[in-house]
């Protein structure tokens, strides 16, 4: 069975068509926005991101406009930035993508060279958030306290959670803290001050995207997930926001159905391709 490249990826994952082009391109666009990162280059139509944090969003390559160098070329300047970054070559493709200007499909040309693809990865977008009905979620398990977390503590706290090294803790506070656009963390705490949930919101205009949701393991499975985005995305609406979306992995099963629960649908998928998978 043949692989599907990113030129496939509209209709197989924009099945219900329930979201119009402007909807997908704003979710897209504020997704750049809410990775950027401070280590960030542009290079023959490329985006090369090199913070050396655990998300690939902000140390990937997003292709952007078709390139005038030859793409062998293109892809050994790119591997040369990243092997002085210390970082492994990583592409992400999404159903946007301009052909070459040889009018080739980068997704199959990269396939080709043998870059490996990894990470299937849905956007889940919520079109309607002025009058998404979140009181249901936010009713559950209301033995909790709410409480803001800077950028610096909640680094390291979902650095904790995460297991990611105290360098990689330190370069995601710094993202944080100059990124383009604001970012919201929150905890949710037990009567004793114990972690129930963590995660943090990114709004750029009307939109806002969730990222970085975590339960520690002892409280999976009772609904902690479920509220911190309730939470999150309430904030979020009295904040301005409209439009929602996130980035999960597609075999992320239990993610995905608290996300539909909350009134989430697909929007489009992406992947990566890379050298080494290995080396991830």
């Amino acid at each position: 069975m043949s692989t599907p490249s990113a030129r496939d990826l509209p209709d197989r994952h924009n099945a219900t068509n329930r979201f119009d082009a402007s909807q997908l391109a704003a979710a897209e666009e504020a997704g750049l926005n809410a990775s950027a990162a401070p280590e960030q280059r542009w290079l023959d139509g490329w985006l090369i991101r090199t913070c050396p944090v655990k998300a690939k969003r902000s140390r990937c390559i997003y292709p952007l406009a078709p390139g005038r160098l030859p793409l062998p070329d293109r892809l050994e300047r790119a591997r040369e930035i990243y092997r002085g970054a210390g970082l492994p070559l990583v592409l992400r493709l999404t159903p946007q993508l301009a052909p070459e200007r040889s009018g080739v499909n980068l997704d199959d040309e990269l396939a080709r060279l043998g870059l490996a693809r990894i990470d299937d990865t849905r956007v889940m977008i919520h079109a309607d958030l002025a009058t998404a009905d979140l009181g249901a979620a936010l009713s559950t398990n209301d033995a909790c306290c709410v409480q803001p977390c800077d950028p610096a503590s909640f680094a390291e706290l979902i650095g904790e959670l995460r297991g990611t090294p105290a360098p990689q803790r330190a370069a995601h506070a710094r993202r944080l803290q100059l990124a383009p656009v604001r970012h919201v963390a929150t905890t949710l705490r037990d009567p004793s001050g114990d972690l129930l949930a963590c995660g943090q919101y990114a709004r750029d205009g009307h939109s806002v995207g969730l990222f970085d949701v975590a339960v520690p393991v002892q409280r999976r499975g009772q609904g902690w997930a479920r509220r911190l985005c309730a939470t999150l995305l309430e904030q979020a609406r009295d904040d301005g926001a409209r439009l929602a979306y996130l980035q999960v992995e597609a075999d992320n099963a239990p993610a995905r159905a608290i996300y539909h629960r909350l009134g989430f649908a697909d929007g489009y998928g992406y992947h990566y391709r890379c050298d080494d998978p290995a080396s991830l």
